[in-house]
């Protein structure tokens, strides 16, 4: 049954929507573009896909190049929603001063809009509702965590994103991020003449470097605090007035995350209090919440990725020691994130040259058809009450 399902899905992608989706992907990497500033690339796979008969919301939110775009099926049933990604990075090029896919962000844009243009072939079978939501900035800004915070996860019931990486890996460990700055108020003076009127602003960070060195000791073996000083005084011979310092705060769950960040800050009322400074502090970005991986979900897309030709999948990432605000979208609706490995002449990595290079070659319109096809088999899958009871259980459990 499933054997015969994927031959028609392969047929139809070969038939329909093979040529547009390597297009996309294509067009997508050759426009790079900054997060938040996605004006071209969001237009352009809202465009595909009203052609293909989505309603479209864009801008979507509060975020310029986020969008919705849906496809309601001729059956109800369960909201399906596929995140898409469109932002570049800097610093590529023979001067280091260019943008570049090399993430990938330009496949995951075509693997969700592939998976839109499929099921607007198959809309008289569809069974509940199709969502490309576009999720701008995964690089820098995060633009998931916005749209978690406005709702937009609210009526979905299961969330897909692909990604290329190494290998093949269905169990991805991400780790919670706060970010924190601090900026310290003091008072200038001479610091040869009169150091005795002034207020040290610098002694303030100073000493909340090595009062988080000390709470290292103390802190979980997954947990990782690491900052920069932003101001530290402008001449050497003025007590410094106003100084501040970022840090990352990273830990393998949010809750563990949120305490170690309110230590910090206590660390910096300390700093504060003994320097006779003021303080004030922000967050600088958006919090990332570690990624929840469900069991049930996860397997029931390795079995499809298997079945249409993916190989093998590792047994888990436990080491990885990244961010992604892929995590927050897994605290309020149930996630399914796997990687599929792009494999060239030699291994390569996200953020690599090589990786970018990878981007252009076959290898990567092979794991586009073939990461399109199993999403599609599994929104097939979940048809089935049971395995929809079994993967909104194991949500449920988890979040209590």
């Amino acid at each position: 049954m499933k054997e015969e399902r994927k031959k028609q899905l392969e047929e139809l992608y070969a038939a329909k929507v093979q040529d547009k989706a390597e297009e996309i992907s294509k067009w997508i990497y050759e426009h790079p573009e900054d997060g938040d500033q996605e004006f071209l690339s969001s237009a352009y796979i809202c465009e595909q896909l009203k052609e293909a008969g989505f309603s479209v919301q864009l801008p979507y939110g509060s975020l310029k190049t986020a969008f919705r775009c849906e496809l309601k099926g001729s059956k109800p049933g369960a909201t399906y929603a596929f995140l898409a990604e469109y932002d570049a990075l800097p610093g590529y090029g023979e001067q280091h001063d260019e943008l570049a896919h090399a993430c990938g962000h330009n496949w995951i844009g075509a693997v969700c809009a592939g998976v839109g243009l499929m099921f607007a072939q198959m809309q008289e079978e569809l069974e509940g509702t199709i969502v490309i939501m576009g999720t701008p900035a995964e690089e820098t800004t995060g633009g998931k965590c916005v749209l978690v915070e406005e709702g937009a996860f609210d009526d979905v019931d299961f969330a897909f994103q692909l990604h290329l990486g190494a290998e093949n890996n269905a169990h991805v460990v991400t780790l919670a991020m706060d970010s924190l700055e601090f900026t310290f108020h003091g008072k200038a003076a001479h610091a040869a003449a009169y150091p005795h009127l002034g207020v040290n602003a610098l002694d303030a960070v100073n000493l909340m470097f090595t009062g988080i060195s000390y709470l290292r000791q103390q802190m979980r073996c997954d947990t990782r605090v690491h900052g920069i000083i932003t101001k530290g005084g402008e001449a050497c011979n003025i007590i410094p007035d106003l100084c501040a310092c970022k840090f990352y705060i990273r830990a393998a769950d949010k809750a563990y995350m949120e305490e170690i960040s309110a230590k910090i800050v206590n660390i910096a009322k300390g700093a504060s209090f003994m320097t006779g400074t003021q303080m004030e502090y922000r967050n600088f970005e958006n919090t990332y919440y570690d990624l929840v991986n469900f069991e049930s979900f996860q397997q029931l897309y390795v079995e499809n990725a298997k079945l249409c030709g993916s190989g093998d999948f590792v047994d888990s990432d436990a080491d990885a020691s990244g961010s992604s605000d892929v995590g927050n979208v897994s605290h309020v609706c149930p996630m399914m994130y796997s990687e599929l490995a792009l494999k060239g002449p030699t291994p390569a990595y996200a953020h690599d040259v090589k990786f970018l290079e990878y981007l252009k070659l076959p290898c990567a319109d092979d794991k586009l058809r073939k990461g399109i096809i199993s999403l599609c088999l599994t929104v097939f899958d979940l048809y089935d009450e049971k395995q929809r009871e079994d993967i909104l259980n194991e949500f449920d459990a988890r979040k209590n």
